[in-house]
C-alpha cells in the first residue's frame, strides 16, 4: 500500500514538473489535441468541402478570440464584419476557378470594408464584457488595473486610426495566411497537402515541447518567451521533417521519390523554423496585451489562436514550397 502511493506521489511530481516546464496542464493538452486531430481527420476522409468549412468555424472562433483580446486594452475590431469577410474569402478562394486571383481580391475588398467598419466601433449586447471579465480574472492583477477596458472611455482611450491598424492587422492575420491553405487543396492529393499544412506544424509544436521540456537549457529568446529554447526549436523541425517523409511515403510513388526526396527535409525546416517564428509573434502580442493565453476556449492549449498560429505562419510557406516542386 505504502509502495502503492509513494509511487503516485512520484507520478504527481513529476506530472507537475512536466506541467511547469511546458506551461500546460499536459493530460488536457493531450485529450484536447487527440480530439482535434480525430475532428480533422474525419472531415477530410468525408469530404475537402467539409474540411474548408471546418477552417472557417476555427477563423470564426480565432477572430472572435482576438477581438476579446484586443477589447482588454480598449482596441476594438468589427469582428461581424470580420467573420463576414473572412467567410467570403475563403469560400471564394476555394470554389473559383481562379484561386488565387479571388483571394488577392477578396482581401483587397476585406481590408477596405473592415477598415470602414473599425471606425464605427459598434457593439451589441454584453457578451463582450462577459467575456472580457472572464478574460481579465485569469490574468495578473496589474494587468487587470491597467486595462483600458476598466476605466471609463474605454475603447477612447485609443484614437480611431488605432482600431482600423488592428483590424487590418487582423485581416492580414487570419484570412490571408488562412487562404494560403486553401489555395494548396485543390490538386491531385488535397488530403495530404492539407495534412501536411495543419499537422505538421501541430507535430513541430509537439517536438519542440517534448524536447524543450526534456532537453532545454538554452533559452532561445528569454524575454518574449522564456519557455522556448534551441533544444526546442531542434525538436520542431526533426518531428514536422518525420512527418514531412511520413506523409511522402504514403502519398507519392518513386518517380515523385527519385527527384524531390529533398522537399520532405526543406519541409521540416521551414515548418520547424516559422511555426517557431509564429509561437513568439503570437507569444509578443499576448505580453503587450498583458495575457497569458490568446483565448480560453480550447482546454489545455488556452485558444484557438494558441493553436493555430503556428499553422497560419507555416502556410504561406508550404504553400509555396509545394507549387515550386510542382506537387
Amino acid at each position: 500500500m505504502e509502495r502503492n502511493e509513494q509511487l503516485e506521489r512520484n507520478a504527481e511530481e513529476t506530472l507537475d514538473n512536466i506541467n511547469k516546464k511546458t506551461g500546460r496542464n499536459m493530460p488536457q493538452a493531450i485529450a484536447t489535441g487527440a480530439a482535434l486531430v480525430i475532428l480533422i481527420l474525419a472531415c477530410l476522409l468525408i469530404s475537402i468541402d467539409l474540411f474548408v468549412a471546418l477552417i472557417v468555424v476555427f477563423m470564426i472562433l480565432a477572430l472572435w478570440e482576438l477581438r476579446v483580446d484586443f477589447a482588454t486594452v480598449g482596441l476594438h475590431i468589427p469582428v461581424v464584419m470580420l467573420w463576414v469577410c473572412s467567410s467570403v474569402t475563403l469560400f471564394a478562394t476555394y470554389y473559383s476557378p481562379y484561386h488565387l486571383e479571388a483571394a488577392a481580391l477578396c482581401v483587397l475588398m476585406s481590408l477596405m470594408l473592415v477598415s470602414l467598419a473599425a471606425t464605427a466601433k459598434l457593439s451589441f449586447g454584453n457578451r463582450l464584457s462577459l467575456a472580457v471579465a472572464g478574460k481579465l480574472s485569469q490574468t495578473e492583477a496589474g494587468a487587470r488595473l491597467e486595462s483600458s477596458f476598466n476605466h471609463d472611455g474605454g475603447e477612447q482611450w485609443h484614437s480611431r486610426l488605432s482600431h482600423v491598424a488592428v483590424s487590418i492587422l487582423t485581416v492580414l492575420y487570419i484570412p490571408l495566411l488562412a487562404s494560403c491553405i486553401v489555395i494548396s487543396l485543390p490538386g491531385e492529393h488535397p488530403v495530404a497537402h492539407a495534412i501536411m499544412l495543419v499537422f505538421l506544424p501541430a507535430l513541430s509544436d509537439t517536438g519542440g515541447l517534448f524536447a524543450g521540456a526534456w532537453l532545454g537549457k538554452h533559452k532561445l529568446s528569454p524575454r518574449i518567451s522564456p519557455k522556448k529554447s534551441w533544444e526546442g526549436l531542434a525538436g520542431s523541425m526533426l518531428f514536422a521533417m518525420v512527418g514531412a517523409f511520413a506523409v511522402f511515403f504514403c502519398t507519392y510513388d518513386a518517380d515523385v521519390w527519385a527527384t524531390r526526396w529533398w522537399v520532405p527535409i526543406v519541409a521540416g525546416v521551414l515548418v520547424g523554423a516559422v511555426g517557431t517564428f509564429g509561437d513568439l509573434c503570437a507569444s509578443m502580442i499576448k505580453r503587450d496585451l498583458g495575457l497569458k493565453d490568446m483565448g480560453h476556449l480550447l482546454k489545455g492549449h488556452g485558444g484557438v489562436m494558441d493553436r493555430v498560429d503556428s499553422i497560419l505562419m507555416s502556410a504561406p510557406f508550404m504553400c509555396a514550397l509545394l507549387w515550386v516542386t510542382g506537387l
